[in-house]
C-alpha cells in the first residue's frame, strides 16, 4: 500500500473504514486519515521519539501560523521546556521530491516559528538544516537533545 522508507519501521495502528485507511498518531491521540505524506509524518515521529531522544509530549502537528495573512501549517514543531519552537519539520510523500522549494517553504514557516533547527523529508530523503544568523547551514544530523 505504501512505500518503504529511509526510516525505522514504525509500529503503527492502522485501520481500515469503508476502503480508507487510518492511522492512529502518536501525538494528537486520534484516527487520520492515512496520506502517503501522513505515512512519512508518522515515521518521522516515531523515529524522532524512538531513536533521536525528542519527548513525545513537546511535538506539535501541523502546527498554525499566518504568513502574508494567509493560513498556514507546519507538519512537525518540537518546542523546549520553556515551550519555544526549536525544531520545524516538513514532511512530503516518498513521490515528491524534495527541491529548492521545499527548502524554501520550510524556511517561509521558520521566518514565523523561529526554530534553531528545520529538516525537510519524504522518508527517503532527509534534508536537516541549522538556522544562524537568518542562513540556513546544512548538518548532518541534530546536536544531541539536553
Amino acid at each position: 500500500m505504501f512505500s518503504q522508507l529511509n526510516l525505522p519501521q514504525a509500529q503503527l495502528q492502522i485501520s481500515k473504514r469503508e476502503n480508507q485507511f487510518f492511522v492512529t498518531c502518536l501525538v494528537r491521540k486520534k484516527k487520520i486519515l492515512l496520506t502517503p505524506e501522513e505515512w512519512v509524518r508518522q515515521h518521522l515521529i516515531h523515529y524522532l521519539v524512538d531513536s533521536k531522544g525528542f519527548a513525545l509530549g513537546r511535538l506539535g502537528v501541523e502546527v498554525s501560523l499566518k504568513f502574508n495573512g494567509l493560513a498556514k501549517r507546519a507538519d512537525l514543531v518540537y518546542f523546549n521546556h520553556d515551550l519555544e519552537p526549536t525544531h520545524v519539520f516538513e514532511c512530503k510523500a516518498a513521490t515528491i521530491q524534495l527541491t529548492t522549494e521545499t527548502v524554501f517553504q520550510i524556511a517561509t514557516y521558520n521566518s514565523k516559528i523561529k526554530a534553531n533547527f528545520l529538516m525537510i523529508s519524504n522518508g527517503l530523503d532527509h534534508y536537516i538544516f541549522e538556522n544562524k544568523d537568518s542562513n540556513l547551514i546544512p548538518i548532518a544530523d541534530f546536536p544531541v537533545l539536553n
